[in-house]
């Protein structure tokens, strides 16, 4: 049967635009993965100085409370407290009347004495005179003598005593002994000045220097005092939000005595104190070293990765072009970065930014850029 011509054409159509089963078209292989972009930077050795952050007080590096030696009615306090006083400046007058009533009754009685010496001496005068004329008896000359010795005794402490009153009246007026700051409390005008009073009319601190007194575990001691001893590097002491102190301190004490409780010992550093940044009773921080490595390689804490087992793993570049992983060791943490004990070696290349998208296996190929420039 012979198709008509329309019908041919629509059935030449139907096959061309059925798929045959089993047959695919051809796709293009995929095109390779682009290469990891890595900030990558070099590793070269350098000098660092291990340290302990140990916790401590602050303390003034001198405190000297204020006694009186004397009693009597405070009558005037030039010193403000909180103010800054310089040694040798008065801080307190006491009432001085009754101590120049002791100085002038004091003295009436060195001039009584006086007056017995005088009177002592002449007698023996004229009894020596008597004996050498044989008038008198040699037991009245020598109880002359006798007198005479006495009233020297007497007179040696009439002088005593009115040295005495002078020192008292002399004590009434009360000067700083230190340089320093006159801390709070301080007796007020119209007080009584007591000698041997349970409180102190003033305490003055020494705040341009502070020392701070530091628990340190026994063990670490050795340590410590060997760096002291080797000169790596000041103590850094950290402040209110992990702020450096702008003074450097010193070690200068270790006590020897541990704490058999805490089994800790006592250390003690001194600072200067611009600005009076660091106040007695305050809470710090301090940065002991305790050795040295000449040569170390540190990566930064971010370039570290792990591995399913929880071990440290860096990605190494070679060539510029290649990455893998490579377990390492690791040492103590310097700041933000980490010391690299073995699996490094000098000059070699570690990426820092986007490591963690190389996959444990085979080299994989990288572009990298340095991490200072990103």
């Amino acid at each position: 049967m012979t198709c008509p011509p329309a019908l041919t054409l629509l059935l030449v159509c139907a096959l061309i635009a059925t798929p045959v089963f089993g047959l695919t078209a051809a796709v293009p292989e995929d095109e390779s993965p682009p290469p990891l972009r890595l900030g990558v930077a070099t590793v070269m050795p350098e000098p660092v100085v291990l340290s302990d952050i140990v916790p401590g007080r602050v303390a003034a590096s001198r405190r000297v409370e204020i006694r009186p030696q004397v009693g009597g009615l405070i009558l005037d306090r030039p010193a403000p407290e909180g103010g800054r006083v310089d040694a040798g400046e008065v801080l307190f007058r006491l009432d001085p009347a009754p101590l120049r009533a002791d100085l002038a009754s004091a003295e009436a009685g060195l001039a009584r004495a006086l007056a017995a010496k005088d009177q002592a001496r002449r007698t023996l005068g004229r009894s020596e005179t008597l004996l050498a004329r044989k008038v008198a008896s040699a037991e009245k000359t020598e109880a002359a003598r006798n007198d005479l010795a006495l009233a020297e005794a007497s007179l040696a402490e009439a002088q005593a005593s009115v040295a005495r009153r002078r020192l008292d009246l002399q004590q009434a007026t009360l000067r700083a002994p230190i340089a320093g700051y006159v801390a709070a409390g301080a007796a007020e005008i119209g007080a009584l000045a007591v000698p041997g009073a349970e409180r102190a009319l003033a305490v003055i601190q020494d705040l341009d220097r502070v020392r701070i007194d530091l628990r340190l575990p026994a063990a670490r001691l050795a340590a410590i005092r060997a760096a002291a001893s080797a000169g790596p590097g000041d103590v850094e002491i950290l402040g209110d939000g992990e702020q450096p102190h702008p003074a450097r301190g010193r070690l200068d004490f270790a006590d020897t005595v541990i704490d058999p409780g805490t089994g800790t010992v006592t250390l003690r550093v001194t600072v200067a104190n611009p600005g009076l940044v660091l106040l007695p009773g305050q809470y710090v921080r301090a940065r002991l070293p305790r050795g040295q490595v000449p040569a170390a390689l540190l990566v930064p804490e971010e370039a570290i990765l792990r591995d399913s087992a929880g071990a440290a793993q860096i990605v190494v570049v070679s060539g510029g072009t290649l990455a893998e992983r490579r377990a390492v060791t690791l040492g103590e943490r310097i700041g933000g970065r980490v010391i690299v004990t073995a699996g490094l070696r000098p000059g070699e290349t570690v990426a820092v930014l986007g490591q963690d998208r190389v996959a444990e296996g085979p080299a994989v190929a990288v572009t990298t850029t340095s991490a200072e420039a990103q």
